[in-house]
């Protein structure tokens, strides 16, 4: 005959239905708080931008050094980054313009 389940044997029982589409876990990121952006990034982003270079550089790298004592609970590395670059950026092309107008 067939296989029989003794009287101690539970059934098996069916997986569980697959998450939805796009769903993230309660408390974000790995059961932890979610990540915050860090405001001088931000700001740091667009003094970046609009060629704010004392401003960009100074929020930038605050926001670097926040963001790393932060433990994993700040995010914008990135916009912070960007934020850096694009001020030292600036101020080379200044310089650039400053001393090839004094030169001539």
């Amino acid at each position: 005959m067939g296989y029989q389940e003794g009287p101690d044997v539970p059934p098996p029982s069916a997986p569980p239905p697959p998450a939805p589409s796009g769903y993230q876990a309660p408390g974000g990121t790995y059961g932890g708080r979610p990540q915050r952006t860090n405001g001088f990034a931000i700001a740091s982003l667009i003094f970046g931008i609009i060629g704010g270079v004392l401003f960009g550089l100074i929020f930038g790298y605050i926001a670097l050094s926040q963001i790393k004592r932060s433990g994993g609970t700040q995010g914008g590395r990135g916009m912070a980054l960007a934020g850096v670059i694009l001020s030292w950026a600036w101020l080379a092309v200044v310089i650039i313009v400053v001393t090839s107008q004094s030169g001539s």
